[in-house]
Parts: structure tokens; C-alpha cells; sequence
């Protein structure tokens, strides 16, 4: 009984914790690049797009396609990079509770 009251004195301040969290998490910014630099993408914490940004030599007719693949490309390595830090902080947050592997948080 005793490991239990200290458990759930744990998961309420994880519970005031993960509150804070969410706040950082919707503060973080990502940026993911393709085509050596030259597609830029930029994230929020919550994954909406905040900025993109492409080289002017990528404007070619011809190569729309690719174009399209590298918008892409840097899209999903700034979203990759985003769920790493959000992976680091909740990490930070539960470090020490017996949550389940694969379980995701924030919720």
C-alpha cells in the first residue's frame, strides 16, 4: 500500500509536469533541410509549418518534380526532429515511473 500512495504522489506531479510540457512543446521549432540547404522547412512544437524556404535555382521547369521530392524531404527531417525533442523532454519529465514501452506522451 505504501508503494502505492508513493506512486500516485509521483504520477501527480508528472501530472503538473506534463502541463508544463505541453507549453514547451508548443514553443519548440524544428527545421529540417534537403538538397544540401537548399529546401528549408520550419516547425512548431505542435508540427504546423512555419516557414519554407527554397533556393531560387530550384525554380526550373523541367525539375518540378524534384522540387517537390526535396519540399517533401525536408518536411519529414524537420518533423523527425521535432519528435526527437518532444521524445527528450517528456523523457526528462517521466525519467523514474514505470510507464509502459511504446506508450506515447504527451497524450
Amino acid at each position: 500500500m505504501k508503494d502505492l500512495m508513493g506512486m500516485m504522489g509521483k504520477l501527480k506531479d508528472v501530472q503538473s509536469k506534463m502541463q508544463g510540457l505541453q507549453g514547451e512543446i508548443a514553443e519548440l521549432r524544428a527545421e529540417g533541410v534537403a538538397g544540401g540547404g537548399l529546401v528549408r522547412v520550419g516547425l512548431a512544437g505542435k508540427g504546423d509549418m512555419q516557414s519554407l524556404s527554397i533556393d531560387p535555382s530550384l525554380f526550373k521547369e523541367d525539375e518540378v518534380e524534384i522540387l517537390e521530392d526535396l519540399i517533401l524531404a525536408a518536411h519529414n527531417d524537420a518533423r523527425t526532429r521535432l519528435e526527437e525533442a518532444i521524445a527528450a523532454k517528456t523523457q526528462e519529465v517521466t525519467a523514474g515511473l514505470p510507464i509502459p514501452p511504446g506508450m506515447k506522451l504527451p497524450f
